[in-house]
């Protein structure tokens, strides 16, 4: 790691690992709440608790993978043993999940999809802690990290797309629709196995020893990463921007079909908004450089948020024709709030590695997931208490209160979380002069270690 650039082969090699995992993440977004309600059969607060409960499972373990990844010493690095071990029991994990159990009963459903779940998030949780704590360790420079992740979320993009296009097409070709989303985690499964593969195999780490590791306990650890000011904020702003993001990915597929009466809206909208967001991805990348990762992140909240208001306003009454054009104004949000916050994690670590000297990857990203997931499960449980709420019954024209409720869904209510996560990041303040002052600390710090070492040979 040091100043040298990574070469477009490095940087795609550790890319394309995300193309996989967002076509997980939107995969679930999107369609978990919709398979549990419609195909399963579980009513929508019952689904919404399945989803909640193996979520804060799944968020349990988050931290708890971090911490042990910091602490892995192995022939292929800290990070790289988990992607090779972990790739085929989650595309397995996937294709159970979204396999209906032959049983019936509201109880045992209840209980296989939290118990499908926790299996399926832990599976992920074990490939992607140590992936994203790939970052730090590949490149130490404030705008070759933003290049990095520029890379990652173009290939996240093509995997979102993915996501979006493949599963009503891969559902509809197996008949019945059980069949359908049993075969289509089983593709989509294979194309996270492939990915996962092709990042450990496509990136190397810098070589750790013993006295490289971290040296506390699990809670001295996280005691640790809540004290860095920084990170806490943009944590906190993160927390709020995914949370956001679940309801309107959980309820898209609501609004199109019962606001609109055209199902098939549905992935046409998710092409339209993430195509935008791919041409707009290295726009952010460039704007970042000029006005800075606190602001260009900033822009994506304003953005979403009155996407949110306008659509919740005259979506309903303009109809789908403005519903679709309006989804490239939103993509246009989506694309520049992919690359500028986990550009800003690696800034956030380093703060306090220059303070105490110890690497924690690992505990940052575990933290970072941890409640990137909390904000998932409580949005997902949210969506599916306020359906319920509104009188939604799967499989039937929706009265009034369900489609009011699908409208908050998809407007007022994100709109205001990203609104909270605009005044978050109005406190951070870690930008590149600040950053620069940290590196030429840490390289200031070993100089004098290096010195001292040399003195002390000498004199022996």
């Amino acid at each position: 790691m040091g100043k040298k650039g990574l070469s477009v082969k490095q940087k795609l090699g550790f890319g394309i690992f995300d193309l996989g995992g967002n076509m997980f993440f939107t995969l679930m977004g999107f369609w978990t709440l919709n398979f549990l309600t419609d195909t399963v059969g579980l009513a929508a607060a019952l689904a919404g608790a399945a989803f909640m409960a193996g979520k804060v499972w799944d968020a349990v373990t988050d931290p708890l993978m971090g911490y042990i990844s910091d602490r892995t010493l192995s022939r292929w690095g800290r990070r790289r043993p988990y992607l090779l071990f972990g790739a085929l029991p989650m595309a397995l994990a996937l294709w159970f999940f979204f396999t209906k159990p032959g049983f019936t009963g509201t109880g045992s459903l209840v209980i296989w999809a939290t118990l499908a779940l926790a299996l399926l998030n832990t599976a992920a949780t074990v490939i992607n802690i140590p992936y994203s704590s790939l970052t730090p360790e590949l490149t130490d420079d404030y705008h070759e990290r933003t290049s990095l992740n520029g890379y990652r979320f173009g290939c996240a993009i093509f995997g979102t797309i993915l996501g979006a296009a493949a599963v009503q097409p891969l559902v509809s070709r197996f008949p019945p629709a059980a069949r359908g989303f049993s075969m289509m985690g089983l593709i989509l499964g294979a194309v996270m196995l492939f990915t996962t593969l092709l990042t450990f195999f496509g990136t190397r780490e810098r070589p750790h020893t013993k006295a490289d590791l971290p040296t506390e306990g699990v809670f001295a650890t996280y005691k640790i990463v809540f004290t860095n000011k920084p990170f806490v904020l943009l944590l906190l702003a993160y927390g709020f921007h995914i949370m956001a993001l679940t309801f309107l990915q959980s309820i898209l597929v609501y609004y199109t079909r019962y606001v609109y009466n055209r199902e098939d809206l549905t992935t046409l909208a998710m092409i339209i908004l993430l195509l935008t967001a791919m041409v707009f991805i290295p726009i952010s990348v460039l704007v970042s450089k000029r006005i800075g990762k606190k602001r260009t992140y900033q822009i994506c909240f304003v953005i979403i948020a009155s996407a949110c208001l306008i659509i919740f306003a005259l979506g309903h009454i303009l109809g789908p024709n403005f519903f679709l054009g309006f989804m490239v104004y939103a993509g246009i949000g989506v694309g520049f709030s992919y690359v500028a916050p986990f550009a800003m994690v690696p800034d956030a670590i380093d703060f306090e590695a220059a303070r105490s000297g110890e690497r924690k990857e690992g505990a940052y990203y575990g933290m970072w997931t941890f409640v990137s997931k909390l904000g998932t499960a409580l949005s997902a449980f949210l969506s599916g208490i306020i359906l319920s709420l509104g009188g939604y019954i799967a499989g039937v024209d929706q009265g009034a209160g369900a489609i009011m409720a699908i409208r908050f869904l998809i407007g007022p209510i994100p709109a205001i979380i990203f609104i909270g996560a605009l005044v978050v990041m109005q406190f951070y303040s870690l930008d590149e002069k600040a950053y620069q002052e940290i590196q030429a600390k840490e390289h200031k710090d070993a100089q004098v270690k290096k010195n001292a070492k040399t003195m002390t040979n000498c004199k022996e």
